[in-house]
């Protein structure tokens, strides 16, 4: 895994982890569980550190952002409304034309699979340099 987005002298990828115990309750649990599942999805992954202390997860383009508040751990899927979404994972900034969000409140566990499943789509989607869906039929 290639590390990008480094913040005084230290990798993306330490800066993630610090935050990650930082938060020491299930903010930080979830995040790491979220970070682990992204790495899984797609080994070529790259983690940054931007706008201040975000975690940015990316590949050929921004897959996701990983945010923590009070009473929520938000991933915001930067071309999200692009991406099928069958399990309805989506639960926040559903309005937009562009990114969707999924809100992770205390107890709540996020179906595994179907979340490894926009991770892959979202980095295929910037893998193929595309924007939003198409609406031609896919070239075989």
């Amino acid at each position: 895994m290639r590390k990008s987005g480094a913040s005084d002298g230290q990798p993306a990828s330490e800066l993630i982890s610090k935050r990650i115990g930082e938060l020491g309750d299930w903010r930080g649990r979830t995040l790491g569980r979220m970070r682990k599942l992204i790495k899984q999805a797609d080994p070529d992954v790259v983690e940054e550190w931007k706008w201040m202390g975000t975690p940015v997860w990316s590949h050929d383009g921004i897959i996701c952002t990983g945010e923590s508040y009070k009473k929520v751990v938000k991933l915001t899927f930067a071309k999200g409304a692009a991406l099928k979404d069958p399990a309805r994972l989506f639960n926040s900034s559903l309005d937009g034309n562009v990114r969707r969000a999924i809100d992770i409140h205390e107890g709540v566990e996020v179906d595994e699979s179907a979340f490894t499943a926009l991770i892959r789509q979202a980095a295929a989607l910037n893998r193929s340099g595309k924007s939003k869906a198409s609406k031609k039929a896919p070239e075989k």
